[in-house]
């Protein structure tokens, strides 16, 4: 009987509690996805690996590989997460500005939000619905302003991109440690504030008020210059049209 007990508990042993294998079919997209997020977000990009995601889900790797055919695709599924999130429950405004402005807010919020995954797949380009779907709403407000044809869709890639670099930009900083954060904030106030006058004469001049502009003040002054140069050439490619329809009556 005691040896009995004994080749129990080895047996048990073997597999330890929380990490027996459950069966594939209980896996989604969605799960998945969710669950490499969490790993990079936990633990950086690099941790995200096949394996690693077996583990988390308590399933074979090859049974993420049936949903996933490689890391590639897995990213660009965690891109259009991104998108995703940024779209919920978004509706265009009757502005077209402040459509392109809502959206891009949000970009950067989904972005700070998942800051690991950002910086690893703002850069891509999904090619699914969410993307479709984002794609549809900006186009949409540039058609609205007055833009068309090869301008609507140049401002579209300017506008996505820009907002997407931004967004990956600022969680890039959030993802450093600490100690890196502080010493980049502190530079403002400090190595800045000391640089010679003599040497640098302009930058001395506004020094003073690097320190008071911080990231909310960068991102909406970026996306004020961006929006307003859309809206003069938007002006200017109705002027044109209007005069090219005035010399065809003639």
């Amino acid at each position: 009987m005691a040896v009995m007990t004994r080749a129990k508990t080895k047996s048990a042993g073997a597999t330890p509690v929380g990490r027996k294998q459950r069966p594939a079919s209980f896996l989604t997209p969605d799960l998945i996805l969710d669950t490499a997020r969490a790993v990079i977000e936990r633990d950086g990009p690099q941790a995200l690996t096949f394996r690693r995601l077996g583990t988390e889900l308590g399933a074979d790797h090859t049974a993420v590989l049936r949903h996933f055919r490689g890391k590639d695709e897995l990213l660009l599924g965690l891109a259009a997460r991104l998108v995703s999130d940024a779209l919920h429950d978004f509706a265009p405004s009757e502005s077209w500005r402040e459509t392109l402005a809502s959206l891009a807010r949000r970009i950067r919020a989904a972005c700070l939000q998942h800051p690991g995954v950002a910086v690893l797949v703002a850069a891509r380009t999904s090619r699914r619905e969410p993307e479709f779907q984002g794609a549809d709403v900006v186009i949409g407000a540039l058609l609205q302003a007055g833009l068309q044809g090869r301008e609507a869709a140049s401002y579209y890639r300017v506008l996505a991109d820009t907002a997407l670099a931004a967004g990956a930009f600022e969680a890039s900083f959030n993802v450093l440690d600490k100690a890196a954060q502080e010493g980049d904030r502190l530079a403002w106030r400090r190595e800045y504030l000391t640089a010679s006058p003599q040497r640098y004469p302009n930058l001395a001049q506004v020094a003073p008020h690097l320190a008071e502009i911080d990231e909310e003040d960068q991102f909406e002054t970026a996306l004020g210059l961006l929006l307003d140069a859309v809206e003069l050439r938007a002006q200017r490619a109705r002027a044109a049209r209007a005069e090219g329809s005035e010399h065809t009556e003639n």
